[in-house]
Parts: structure tokens; C-alpha cells; sequence
């Protein structure tokens, strides 16, 4: 269990003029000088603005870029500060250099983002000196970066033993939302993993088949399990030298009675690119000059009908090359089912990852899905089954 701003506010002392310091996620796309995506900024929203709102002078602290451990003035935080302000409708202010003086005289209710954390050497190596220091700034500490909770550094990890921790909200539905998908989730529960290359899954897939009823593999990793099983996968992306590893991973499956779903008829093409002329075809029957792009109709149909005896799904990478229609399709219209049994209440569907995020928008269901993750890869982590030291910090 870890404590939430619900404990930290029912305390009878409160917060009120007392300094907060809370680790966000602000490592936004820049272009031009301009924040491009202020998602992660609209994420901290909700923690930053309840703690202000209830007298805390909040600190915010975060990393951007990487500028190795020294000031680099293409990786300050000042300008992300002022779109945090644009983003809130409200004052934000910025220390260079933060001191206990300097925030004893900021205003209770004020928000202050704290320079890059990055620029201290002491931060990626969780210094303990440096997180004496940093801990010395404020009375409580909030973890609200759910992403950068694989790595313990002072701002993710350190700072949690050093003053009474908490979880933000952001955080909080995070951690919420991934107990309910593989925690303690409502059984049965399918794993939808799609991507290139089984080597950079290897950790995930031994991990799922031990964990959930129906495991779908897509993308070019698929490939790779079809070759181990004998189908010739012509020019396709496959990394024949892990067919010895795909088949440990459906033995392992088979002792677990989890069902690994392969496709059986897909989409091939002899050229790789938007529009390119292309054909379904039985798994059988892929030519030498060929390569297998997408999942087919009849296959998605099946899928469909599997997440329909579901009452949990996670989702980690396309089934096709979804950014090139129209190997796209697949990936959309299971995406689709998936929405729409999520709306009906039969199904809780937790996915996440850069890619996942992309096709569940370029699908128009992002919103539908129980909850989308934009952690990258602490997410993938997490469905590895690592344990994340941001978030063993937290645990009370």
C-alpha cells in the first residue's frame, strides 16, 4: 500500500505555508521554444493545483533532456515553467537556484518549478547528499511521475526516504490502474503484445504467460514465432535465431494454460510503405519475395471474439505496421472492439507504451480504453514484472 494526497491532507497540521516538493514529469517536446505536446503538463495539472489550493507552497521538481549532470541553458526548465502557467491559468513561478531562504519567503498557494535536476551531477547516481540537501527544501515529498519511476535517482527515489512520501494523483490512477490490469485483475485476462523484435519483449512475454488466460502476439514479433513453428514467413522482419527462445515462451504458455494466439491468414506485401499493393493471405501460403505487414480479416474477427469472453485487457504494441495504411487496419479495428466492450462495462482495458498511445489515437479510442499510459518505459517495465524503486519508495 503507499500513501495518497488524501493521507498527506488529512493530516490535522495540513500543508498550509508549509513547502511541498513534488516530483513531476515535464520532459516535454520542444519546437521552436514552444511546448509541442503539453499532455504530461495537463498530467501534473490536478496534484500541483489541489496542493496550492489547500496553502502549500509547491515545489516542483523535474528533469529535461540530458544535459549530464551540468547547467546547460538549452535544458533550463524556464521556459516549460511558463507554459505549466499557461496550461493552469496561473501564476508559475521558477528558482535557478533554490535555497530554504528563497522558499521561505514564496507565498503559500504559490506553484514554483525548481530547475532541472538533471544539472546536478548527484541526481542519476541517487547521491545522498544531494538528496539530504534537496530534502532540506521542503517538509513533504509527492512522487506524481509515474514514467521516470523505473530509475532511482534522488528526485524519483532518494527524497522518498527522507521526508513523509506520498503519491500524487496522476500517480495514484496509474498504479491503481495497473493493479487492476495484472495486480489483481478480473479473470479472464488477455495480453495484447505487438512490436518489432521479440529480443526487445523477451522479458515481457515470459512474464504474461504466467499471468493472464489469452496471450495475442502481432507486429514483427509475430513473425518470429511463426518461423519457430515452421511457416515460412518469407522476406518478413524475423529474428530466426530466437526460435529456440519463441518456442520456450509457448512451452511455458501451454504449462500455464495460457492460449498464445498467433495470426493465421495476414496481410503481405513484396515492398514496405504507405499504399503499396498488398494482399491477405493463409500464414501458409506467404511467397519467398513477400513479407507479412499486417493480420488479416478472418484472424481479427477471432481476436475479437476472444476479448469478448474477457473481462481484462492489457495492451502493449501494434499488431502491423499501423503507421503505413492500410497495414494500419488491424490494429485499428481490434482497438475498436476493445473500446467498445470497455463502454459496455464487460471489459477493463489498461494499455500503454509510445507506439500503443499513437495507434490508440490514430484509432480514435484513446479515450475509451479504461485507462492509456503515457510511461513508456516504466510501463514496459512494470509488464516485465520488475519492481519500479520510484514506486517501492512510496509503499508504507
Amino acid at each position: 500500500m503507499f500513501k495518497t494526497i488524501d493521507d498527506l491532507l488529512a493530516d490535522r497540521h495540513g500543508v498550509a505555508g508549509k513547502p511541498v516538493l513534488v516530483r513531476e514529469d515535464l520532459n516535454v517536446p520542444i519546437h521552436e521554444g514552444r511546448v509541442s505536446d503539453d499532455t504530461r503538463l495537463r498530467s501534473a495539472m490536478p496534484t500541483l493545483a489541489e496542493l496550492a489550493d489547500h496553502g502549500a507552497k509547491v515545489l516542483v521538481l523535474a528533469h529535461f533532456g540530458r544535459p549530464k549532470g551540468k547547467a546547460d541553458p538549452e535544458f533550463t526548465l524556464r521556459p516549460i515553467a511558463e507554459a505549466l502557467g499557461e496550461v493552469m491559468g496561473r501564476h508559475v513561478g521558477f528558482l535557478a537556484s533554490p535555497d530554504r531562504h528563497a522558499i521561505d519567503v514564496l507565498e503559500p498557494g504559490s506553484i514554483t518549478v525548481l530547475e532541472n535536476s538533471r544539472f546536478y551531477p548527484g541526481e542519476e547516481k541517487n547521491d545522498p547528499v544531494l538528496a539530504k540537501q534537496m530534502a532540506a527544501l521542503g517538509d513533504f515529498y509527492v512522487n506524481d511521475a509515474f514514467s521516470a519511476a523505473h530509475r532511482a535517482h534522488v528526485t524519483t527515489e532518494g527524497l522518498a526516504h527522507l521526508l513523509p512520501a506520498f503519491a500524487g494523483r496522476a500517480m495514484e490512477a496509474e498504479l491503481k490502474a495497473l493493479e487492476a490490469a495484472l495486480g489483481n485483475p478480473e479473470h479472464p485476462v488477455a495480453a495484447v503484445v505487438g512490436g518489432a523484435k521479440v529480443s526487445t519483449k523477451l522479458d515481457v512475454l515470459t512474464h504474461l504467460v504466467g499471468k493472464v488466460d489469452h496471450l495475442i502476439i502481432g507486429g514483427g514479433m509475430a513473425n518470429t514465432f511463426l518461423a519457430a513453428r515452421g511457416v515460412d514467413v518469407g522476406k518478413s522482419l524475423c529474428e530466426h535465431d530466437l526460435a529456440d527462445t519463441a518456442n520456450a515462451i509457448l512451452d511455458a504458455a501451454d504449462k500455464a494454460n495460457c492460449t498464445v494466439h498467433l495470426p493465421y491468414d495476414v496481410v503481405v506485401a513484396k515492398e514496405f510503405g504507405a499504399n503499396v499493393e498488398c494482399r491477405t493471405a493463409n500464414v501458409h501460403e506467404v511467397a519467398a519475395d513477400e513479407m507479412i505487414l499486417d493480420v488479416g480479416a478472418a484472424a481479427v474477427e477471432a481476436l475479437s471474439d476472444v476479448l469478448k469472453t474477457c473481462r481484462t485487457l492489457v495492451w502493449n504494441g501494434p499488431l502491423g505496421a499501423f503507421e503505413y495504411p492500410p497495414f494500419d487496419t488491424a490494429t485499428v479495428a481490434l482497438a475498436r472492439t476493445a473500446a467498445a466492450l470497455t463502454r459496455e462495462g464487460t471489459l477493463v482495458s489498461v494499455a500503454g507504451g509510445g507506439d500503443t498511445v499513437a495507434a490508440l489515437n490514430h484509432a480514435g479510442v484513446a479515450d475509451d480504453f479504461s485507462f492509456v499510459s503515457t510511461a513508456g518505459g516504466a510501463f514496459l517495465e512494470w509488464m516485465e514484472g520488475k519492481v519500479l524503486p520510484g514506486v517501492k519508495a512510496l509503499e508504507a
